[in-house]
């Protein structure tokens, strides 16, 4: 609150305005700045080598040369049709099963705690598997990533299926909707929170997953693209392909939020969300 006097000497006193709150995104991209620039300082300053840990301007050279020769966009593109591929597979295998889980009770019985057991096995030991299985070529890489993906999406889908209230599937049922109906028109619905959280969980595992099959076994992709880099001692593009997974994780996981903004407007968590910002 702020005091001010006219000129016969009359107090007046005038509330002054609320500070509107930095955006977020604001905060994010100075912190951002500062701790690059402090990166390029350390390198500078401690002539620390390139081999070791390379300076922002060497990683910005390499992305620049990368670009231009072709060489990044090629292997950009192939992790990419990889992930959206395994994404895919693992986006419709879960949500099929989570449906059979939720409605049939033998299926919950007999087929849930096989997927339990199978979740329990690590999916990098499965990799060299399914390379023996499929090969180097693209059906290893996508399998890889749909069972990486593939769990946590099935545990946010059940989590959300079962989320419908029961008087409502009860007053469903009084009306004679069948088990159909109700999941379309009530449990699906109520579900997409569930299912959207799981999809934003699952995107990023599957950049995860097409780096961990290209380790295993390929002949070219960025996971490839890594380990020849670090074998050439060429640590600035190494640099350069983790800043551009980066940018695809960054990608998927904006793209999932902004379709769950438009479809899932209604949830409480987005109108939180949307305050918070």
């Amino acid at each position: 609150m702020t005091v001010t006097t006219n000129a016969k000497g009359d107090i007046f006193r005038r509330s002054a305005r609320p500070r509107r709150p930095v955006p977020g995104f604001v905060l994010s991209w100075a912190l951002l700045i500062v701790l690059i620039g402090l990166w390029q300082l350390a390198v500078s300053v401690f002539h620390v080598s390139s081999v070791l840990v390379p300076g922002p301007t060497a990683v910005a050279r390499a992305l620049v040369d990368g670009f231009q020769s072709g060489y990044l966009p090629k292997q950009t593109w192939i992790t990419l049709k990889e992930v959206l591929l395994g994404f895919g597979l693992a986006v419709c295998l879960a949500l099929v099963s989570a449906a059979l889980v939720t409605q049939f009770r033998t299926m919950d019985k007999a087929f849930f705690p096989i997927l339990v057991i199978v979740q329990t096995i690590p999916k990098v030991a499965m990799a060299p598997l399914l390379v023996m299985w499929f090969g180097i070529g693209l059906q290893s890489k996508v399998w890889t990533i749909a069972l990486i993906a593939y769990f946590p999406l099935l545990i946010n889908a059940i989590l959300g299926l079962r989320s419908a209230e029961p008087e409502q599937i009860d007053m469903l049922k009084s009306f004679g909707a069948g088990k159909f109906q109700i999941l379309r028109r009530l449990q699906l619905p109520s579900a997409l929170p569930h299912i959207f959280a799981g999809l934003d969980v699952a995107v990023i595992l599957s950049v995860t997953g097409a780096i961990v099959a290209e380790f295993v076994g390929s002949s070219e992709g960025l996971g490839y693209a890594i380990q020849a880099t670090n074998f050439n001692l060429d640590t600035a593009t190494t640099f350069a392909i983790v800043v551009m997974l980066s940018v695809i994780g960054m990608t998927f996981h904006a793209v999932v939020v902004l379709v769950n903004r438009r479809l899932v407007f209604w949830s409480p968590a987005q109108n939180a969300d949307a305050r918070a910002i």
